[in-house]
Parts: structure tokens; sequence; C-alpha cells
């Protein structure tokens, strides 16, 4: 399916798209009253006016495009069931955002011209719950967010915008549940992710831009930048990391500055001219191709920026990325500069006496307080294997995973020989996990089972050099395994970056003569391999 509105973005003026502003700041300078929300118990659910009072949403789209916007974002901002619940219209959020793309998409096709052809982004907040904290289940959101890209799929959104990110692990459900839609509905449509970086300079859960980036980077995502929270000062930073690391193409959509309390009101006193001029910078040196106005912009502001829209043009760029594990809170690179890569493997019941004791107790604080230890003699990765005969594994590694990701810094690699414990795992880890004891042992489907997850939640793979006749023993047979699950791999869309490969040395003291070689066999498999 050839999407318009990529191919204008990858036209060869790489022409640099402007969104719209803020659409809760427009609305409420129409000074709607209760009724116009269909009641008192709904005021203040502005998704619900595209149902109550369609002709205050259009206004504001139809402004925003009279001001020179090329895109205009949909009145579904907290559009899932999940929020909607709040306003008893759970039962809604279908129709609500189908409503609010057809809306949109009728504006946008009557103000289109063939020299500026006008789209709708399809927006998919964040919701009032954070999945890290535990507020809400992985599979909970994941379900609401399906609803919510269907409506705006089938109300005919040009793109779909997961925006105002404050949780990594809230973008994954929402990933998830978009790729699922696209393949229920046949076709993709272009997508955008934009992550609101805080005041202190992380995501609300603590994420660092760096592992933001790294966490998203495995997924077909179009377009990645900033957005809320802030004003473009805050954003530099965080958005120069972006020019120099990103694959994407990268939006900035800021604030009108910092809000302030204003009797009563949040007040934003960035003008128009100011924020047209940071916007300049971050084009012409930062090499940014999408830009908008997110909280306090008004018209005049997207004016502004439209105004600059028509002769700069961004700065080629040249990305530099690192390929890394990361935690919810910053990136662990796979080449350490004065190391190698150290996995600790104390957190793992199948080699651990004491993670097995601790385990059977569930005493999950002594778990961690293992895990800290760890990070405290210079690990960078974490092993996490809770196999254990007669206990309930998906349980034990929910319970441990969701511990370590708030209190532990460095990503996870969960290990198991059953798929599901795994994800059990990657539903509460919102990093960029490893997935160990990925193999041949019980056969093909179960290998593929393991790439499908690491694709599914952005991971990579740690191969070991087992196929169904058993543990390989020479150099020949552990190169044959590896470079079948190579294949494999590669062939299902892990990048080859994120391949690792566990050769599994052998004993040699075992006075038997033919394991006299294993060291020798290891050796030579890790030569042919790298």
């Amino acid at each position: 399916m050839t999407s318009p509105f990529l191919n204008r973005l990858h036209s060869p003026e790489r022409p640099v798209i402007v969104f719209d502003g803020a659409m809760g700041t427009s609305l409420q300078t129409q000074n709607l009253t209760a009724a116009d929300f269909g009641g008192a118990e709904y005021e203040g659910c502005n998704e619900y006016l595209v149902h109550t009072k369609p002709e205050a949403v259009e206004k504001v789209h139809r402004a925003f495009f009279e001001a020179g916007a090329d895109v205009v974002e949909t009145d579904t901002f907290g559009g899932t069931s999940v929020v909607l619940a709040e306003y008893d219209l759970a039962d809604k959020a279908y129709y609500l955002n189908k409503t609010a793309a057809e809306l949109a998409k009728r504006v946008a096709t009557e103000c289109s011209t063939t020299e500026k052809p006008r789209f709708v982004a399809g927006s998919m907040g964040p919701g009032t719950k954070l999945p890290t904290l535990g507020h809400i289940d992985f599979d909970t959101l994941k379900t609401a967010y399906i609803e919510q890209a269907e409506g705006l799929y089938d109300g005919g959104a040009d793109l779909l915008l997961v925006e105002t990110c404050q949780d990594v692990l809230q973008i994954k459900a929402a990933l998830n549940a978009i790729e699922e839609v696209f393949q229920r509905r046949g076709a993709r449509l272009p997508l955008m992710v934009s992550v609101t970086m805080e005041a202190m300079g992380t995501m609300l859960v603590g994420s660092e831009i760096n592992a933001a980036l790294a966490i998203l980077e495995p997924y077909p995502i179009d377009i990645l930048g900033l957005n809320c929270a802030t004003g473009p000062d805050l954003m530099k930073e965080h958005i120069k990391y972006l020019s120099e690391h990103s694959p994407f193409i990268i939006s900035c959509i800021p604030n009108a500055g910092l809000p302030e309390n204003v009797g009563g009101q949040a007040h934003y006193r960035l003008t128009p001219m100011e924020l047209r001029m940071s916007l300049m910078h971050f084009i012409e040196d930062l090499g940014v191709q999408v830009i908008g106005g997110c909280c306090g912009t008004r018209p005049d502001h997207i004016q502004q920026l439209a105004e600059i829209s028509k002769t700069l043009k961004p700065k080629q760029r040249h990305p530099q990325q690192e390929p890394s594990a990361a935690s919810i809170y910053s990136t662990q690179p796979y080449e350490q500069d004065n190391s190698f890569l150290i996995v600790g493997e104390r957190l793992n019941a199948s080699g651990s006496k004491k993670c097995r004791t601790l385990l059977n107790n569930e005493d999950w604080d002594g778990l961690v307080s293992l895990a800290k230890s760890q990070v405290k003699e210079g690990a960078h990765v974490l092993d996490v294997n809770v196999d254990y005969v007669g206990r309930d594994g998906v349980r034990d590694m929910h319970e441990l995973a969701s511990r370590l990701v708030t209190n532990v810094t460095l990503p996870l690699m969960l290990d198991s020989t059953e798929w599901e414990k795994m994800e059990a795992g990657l539903k509460v880890a919102g990093g960029k996990c490893l997935l160990n004891s990925t193999n041949y042992e019980d056969g093909e489907p179960r290998f593929l089972k393991v790439l499908e997850l690491a694709k599914k939640y952005g991971a990579g793979i740690v191969v070991g050099t087992i196929d169904e006749d058993g543990m390989a023993r020479t150099a020949d047979k552990k190169f044959e395994i590896a470079q079948r699950a190579y294949r494999q791999a590669v062939e299902y869309g892990i990048p080859p970056q994120e391949i690792f490969f566990d050769t599994l040395a052998l004993p040699i003291s075992t006075g038997i003569e033919e394991d006299r070689e294993n060291g020798k066999a290891t050796v030579e498999s890790i030569r042919r391999i790298r």
C-alpha cells in the first residue's frame, strides 16, 4: 500500500512537515459549556465533542490548516477505553476514534490542493496509567490500544501517532497493538512516536533519551521525536542526541514554553516568533524534518512554522548507531570500551543454590538485593532464570522482573527453556532485553517462537549451539548450528547486531579421552563464527 504521506515525507525536496498546534488550548478559547459536552458528567472529555459538538473540533482543524499546517491530529488524545471509562464512555471508544478520524479527514480533503496535500494523524495518547509502575497490565493496555487504532485506521487516518509517551512499556503496548491492527487490516500506515522528556531530563519513569532510542530502534517506526512538557530550549540536547544517533526522521513538537499558573489557568509565554527561531535552528543544524506545536500553541504559532517550512531544508544527517541493550533508565553498549560485556548469572535458579532458595521462599526483596550486589560488582547485564521444577515459572518471572525493572539500572537477559516465561518477563520489562537459551533442542517451532518474541518486543537473542541431536561437541557442528540460526534470525527480521552466540564450553577434565578436545572445539568455533 502506497502512502501519500510517506511519499511527501521522502520526496526529493525533503520538505519540512508542519503539524498543528494544541487541540485543548484551541477548544478552551471557544468557551464551551457543559451542554456542549453532552452534560455535566462529560464536561472536560474533549474526545466526546466529536459526537456532541463536532463543529467545535472542525473549527480547530480548519484554523490550523488555514494557518498552514500540513497535518492535523485527531481529537483522540484520551481516546482509549481505559481513559474514556473515567467518563463511563468506554464502550464508545471505537466509535469516537473512527468519528474523529472521519471528521479530520473530511476537513483535510477540503483543504488539500495538488501543491499542498493535507493529512490526518491519528492521535494515541499515553493514557492515565503507567504499566511500568503496575497501574495497568500490558495486555489490558494493548487491548485498549487495538480498539483505538482500529477506529483511527477505519476512519481514514493517514498515519498513526503514539504521542506524549511517558513510559517505554506503554509505547511497546501501543506498537504491539498497532502491528496487530495492521495485520488484521492487511495494510500498514506510517507510524510516528513522540516521547515526552520532562524538565528534569528524563521521561516520567526515568528513561534517558539514549535508552528510549535503543528500546525503540528495533521497531518499524517512520518518525521519532519529542513533544510536550517543555519548550524547545529544554529539548535541544535530546534533539541533538537523536540527530547524531537516530535512524528515524526526527520530529520536534514543543509546548509554548513551560506552563505557568496564572489565575488558576495554565499560561504559556513563548511567542510565535520565539518558537519559529528555535525550530529554525533545529531544522538547519540538527536535521529535524517534522515540526509543530503542543500545549499553548495557537494558529499564529503554526503560521510562523508554516512560513519557515517554505524555504528551509533539514540538514543532512549521518547518524551513528551504537548497538546496545537497555534498562528503562539507560543503555549498556554491547561493545565495552575497557572490558568485555559482563553478564551477572546469580539470578539463575538453574545454577545458583542461593537464587533457588530465595525463589522458593518467594523472598523477592532478597532476589532484588542479589541483583543489586551484581551491579556493584561490575555486571553490565543481569541474567534472570526462574526455571525451577514444581513452581509456576510464568508467575515467578512476572513477580521478579517487575521488581527488577524499577530497582536495578541494568538491562535484563531473560533466560528460560520455555518461551512463556520469557514473554512474562517481556510484558513487564520495558527496556531492551536479551533472550537467552535460544536453541533448537525442542525443534524449530520453539526457536521460531523466540524469534517472534524478539521481534514483537524489540529484544536481542543469545543462541546456544544445541540442535535436535543435542549439544554440539565439535567445531564443525557448533558452526553449522550457528549458521542455521543466524540465517533464520536475519530472515525473520532480527538485526545481525542483535544476535549473540553461546558456543557452550564443555569440560576438559573429565578423564574421558574425547573430552580433551572440547576446549579446542570451543575456541575454533568462536573463530569461525566471528
